[in-house]
């Protein structure tokens, strides 16, 4: 299929949110509530959100919606609302972005047939921007992305984002067992991970409890880069709750260690 002019879309909904949310980033009066979930959500989140289903509804009126903020369900459901479906997190780190930390980034993403073939991560606040689609590549404002050649667990950088979510996931004994196999660990956080595995600047990136919003976006940039994304215990897409983003080389591996 030819992508170029989904892509070209999709970066334009990326311009829409960045000017929606960056005027909203470190504003006095953000709105800030909790969902049915306990977790945070802002004003800027929402109204994100609203533009860009606006937008595809308009501008892609065949295409179905999945989105962190207007859709209650996910997961098989939402790969049967149809054939094309944008998936949309309107701030990928809202956490960061209601307490000014620069860390945040909206994430969409075209599914066909539930599997994304189509990536745009943008995060204006760190002034970088990521792309793909399915044989077009993958690239940043900086280039074109490939990931490392690294080939051993021992050489690996690897980034957890949250001592927290792995506890919780009673999976921490997995995490604290890879870290020892490693080279080096660090909790980077949300999107920015698996976007320095795709730049090849680390090796393995991986969380518990996400959402199909959460990954959609990132499979095609890692995997246009030259890396693969599955779950922790590696199954393919977006859908399993988790996510595990390596250059490819270790990814078996690294699996070994953390798979239930």
């Amino acid at each position: 299929m030819d992508l170029s002019a989904d892509l070209d879309f999709a970066r334009s909904l990326a311009d829409t949110a960045d000017a929606i949310s960056l005027e909203r980033f470190r504003a006095a009066d953000l709105h800030v509530s909790k969902k049915a979930d306990s977790t945070h959500v802002t004003d800027a989140d929402q109204a994100v959100e609203r533009a860009l289903r606006e937008r595809i509804a308009a501008e892609r009126p065949d295409d179905s919606f999945l989105g962190e903020e207007t859709t209650a369900d996910s997961g098989a459901e939402a790969m049967s609302e149809g054939h094309r479906q944008w998936v949309v997190d309107p701030i990928d780190g809202t956490a960061n972005y209601l307490r000014g930390v620069p860390v945040w980034a909206t994430l969409i993403s075209l599914a066909v047939d539930g599997r994304p073939v189509l990536g745009v991560v943008s995060a204006p606040a760190l002034g970088k921007r990521w792309w793909a689609a399915q044989g077009l590549g993958a690239h940043s404002l900086e280039g074109e992305l490939h990931v490392s050649g690294v080939t051993e667990l021992g050489d690996a950088s690897l980034s957890y984002n949250s001592i927290q979510q792995w506890d919780d996931d009673d999976r921490l004994q997995a995490l604290i067992d890879l870290s020892r196999k490693v080279w080096r660990t660090r909790a980077y956080g949300d999107m920015w991970s698996y976007m320095m595995v795709a730049e090849g600047v680390l090796d393995v990136a991986g969380e518990p409890d996400l959402r199909p919003w959460d990954i959609a976006a990132l499979v095609p940039i890692v995997e246009e880069a030259g890396g693969r994304i599955t779950s922790l215990d590696g199954d393919p897409g977006p859908w399993h709750g988790s996510a595990l983003a390596t250059n490819g080389l270790v990814h078996d591996a690294v699996v070994e260690v953390i798979r239930r």
